[in-house]
C-alpha cells in the first residue's frame, strides 16, 4: 500500500510517478473523499461523547425523583445519528480503502523512465551462445524424443499448460530445485522454509495480488465452506506465504535483515496470456519455482535488491547457461514494485532471452499492507520494513533453458557439470 502522506504532502510528483508507470490517479477524488472522512469522524467522535456524557447523567439521576424523559429522549436521538453517521464513515472508509488497494507502488528514482520493453536497460550480458552446425530444437521437441514429455496425458487428467515429466527428465528437473535450494541455503545463507500451498484472501491482499489480480488465481473451496464464502487461494508464487510470515510482526532492529527461501508449486491462470506461450514449460498453469526473498530496514534495501538478484544470477553462471540482467523501466514494473531486475535466459530455439527470474524490491508497499515493522533502537519508533524477492529460479524455463543450451547433434541432452555427480548419479547426458 502506498504511503498516504506522500500523496498527502507530495501529491503532484507522486501522481506523475505512478502516470510513469501507467497508472492515472484521480487526486482530487481521493482528496475530496479524505476530507468527507475527516468530517464524517469529528461527527461521529462528537456523538459518542454527547452519548457518553449524557448515559452518565441519566446513570446519576436514576434513583432521584428527576424527569428522565427529556434526557432519554435526547440519547435515543444521538444513538440514532450516531448509526447512521457510524455507516456513512464505514462505507466512504471502505470506498478509500477499495481505491487505495489499486494505486501501485511508486517507482524507484533510480529507475528510467519508459513505457514499453525497448526502455529497458540491459545491464549485463553474461555466457558464451553455442554455435551449432546442425538444426536447433526446441525443449517441447528434445523432450518428446527422449520421451521425458507426456503432454496428452496432461492434457487428459487436467487440460492444456499442464506436463507429466518421466523417468530422467523427472529426475532432472527434481535434480535442479535440490541444486537451487541446496546452493541458497548453504553457499548464500538463506533459511529454507516449507510453506503452504493455500492461503486466505488476507494473505493474497498483503502481497498485491489481491484485489488488482483476482482473475489470475486459482480458488478453492469445499461445499461447506463455499456455503459461507470463504475461500483458499492456491498460491502464485511462494512470495505470499513466505512475505505473511510477517504479517503483524514487530521484529527487533537485531533481527533483520532475514533472508529465506522455500521450493514450491505455483499456480497461475494465465488469462492475460491467451494465445502466448501456449508450448511448453513457459507459461504453465502450475510450474515449481525456487523463491528467495529478503526483509530489512529501508536504508538497506537496495542493496538487498542487489544481493539478491546476485543470488539468482549465480544459478545460471553454474548452469553455464548464457543469460543478460535487464533493469525494467516504469512502465514494465510490476504492481507492488518500486525496482526490478529481470534475467532473461539464451532460448537458442527462440533465438532470443526470455525471463527467468524477476527480482524485485517492494520497498514497504507490502509491509504496509501486512503491517510489518521493526522497533528502531536510536529513535524508540516502529519504522514499516521492506522486502525484497525474487526467484531463484523457476524450474520449467530453467529445465527448458538446459535442453534448449546442452542439446547435441545425435540429439542427446548433456548433463551441466554441476549436477551430474551430486544430483544425476553421474550421468552425463540424457538419451
Amino acid at each position: 500500500m502506498i504511503d498516504l502522506n506522500l500523496l498527502r504532502y507530495q501529491p503532484n510528483i507522486i501522481v506523475q510517478k505512478l502516470k510513469n508507470k501507467g497508472f492515472v490517479l484521480n487526486i482530487e477524488n481521493l482528496q475530496i473523499l479524505q476530507k468527507q472522512r475527516k468530517k464524517l469522524q469529528l461527527e461521529v467522535e462528537q456523538l459518542r461523547h454527547c452519548y457518553k456524557n449524557l448515559s452518565k447523567k441519566i446513570g446519576k439521576k436514576l434513583n432521584t425523583q428527576y424527569d428522565l424523559t427529556v434526557l432519554k429522549t435526547q440519547v435515543l436521538k444521538i444513538k440514532k445519528d450516531l448509526l447512521i453517521k457510524n455507516d456513512e464513515l464505514y462505507h466512504i472508509q471502505t470506498e478509500i480503502k477499495n481505491l487505495i488497494s489499486y494505486i501501485p507502488n511508486i517507482p524507484d528514482d533510480t529507475v528510467p523512465i519508459g513505457t514499453e520493453y525497448t526502455n529497458n536497460e540491459i545491464i549485463l550480458v553474461w555466457g558464451k551462445i553455442k554455435k551449432c552446425s546442425f538444426k536447433i530444437q526446441d525443449h517441447v521437441a528434445l523432450g518428446k524424443q527422449i520421451n521425458g514429455f507426456d503432454w496428452f496425458s496432461a492434457s487428459k487428467m487436467s487440460g492444456s499448460r499442464f506436463v507429466v515429466m518421466k523417468d530422467k527428465m523427472a529426475l532432472l528437473y527434481r535434480a535442479i530445485g535440490q541444486f537451487m535450494l541446496d546452493t541458497h541455503t548453504v553457499n548464500h545463507g538463506y533459511l529454507e522454509i516449507n510453506i503452504p500451498y493455500l492461503v486466505n484472501t488476507e494473505s493474497m491482499y498483503g502481497t498485491g495480488q489481491l484485489p488488482k489480480f483476482q482473475q489470475e488465481l486459482f480458488y478453492v473451496s469445499t461445499i461447506h465452506q463455499r456455503k459461507k464464502n470463504n475461500k483458499y487461494i492456491l498460491i502464485p508464487t511462494a512470495e505470499v506465504p513466505l512475505t505473511n510470515l510477517f504479517r503483524n510482526t514487530v521484529l527487533l532492529e537485531e533481527e533483520v535483515p532475514v533472508m529465506l527461501t522455500a521450493y514450491s508449486p505455483c499456480f497461475r491462470a494465465e488469462t492475460l496470456s491467451y494465445g502466448q506461450d501456449t508450448r511448453g514449460l513457459i507459461r504453465m498453469h502450475q510450474f515449481d519455482k525456487v523463491e528467495i526473498f529478503h526483509i530489512t530496514v529501508p536504508e538497506k534495501s537496495m542493496d538487498s535488491l542487489e544481493k539478491l538478484t546476485l543470488h539468482a544470477e549465480k544459478i545460471l553462471q553454474l548452469l553455464e547457461l548464457p543469460y543478460r540482467k535487464v533493469l525494467l523501466c516504469t512502465g514494465d514494473l510490476g504492481f507492488s514494485a518500486t525496482k526490478t531486475y529481470d534475467l532473461e535466459v539464451w532460448l537458442p530455439a527462440q533465438k532470443r532471452y526470455r525471463e527467468i527470474s524477476s527480482c524485485s524490491n517492494m520497498s514497504d508497499f507490502q509491509t504496509r499492507r501486512i503491517q510489518a515493522k521493526y522497533f528502531q533502537k536510536e529513535t524508540k519508533k516502529k519504522i514499516f520494513l521492506h522486502t525484497i524477492n525474487g526467484s531463484g529460479l523457476a524450474i520449467g524455463r530453467t529445465l527448458a533453458a538446459i535442453l534448449e543450451n546442452y542439446q547435441c547433434a545425435d540429439g542427446k541432452i548433456e548433463i551441466p557439470k554441476i549436477l551430474r555427480k551430486k544430483y544425476m548419479h553421474g550421468m552425463k547426458f540424457l538419451n
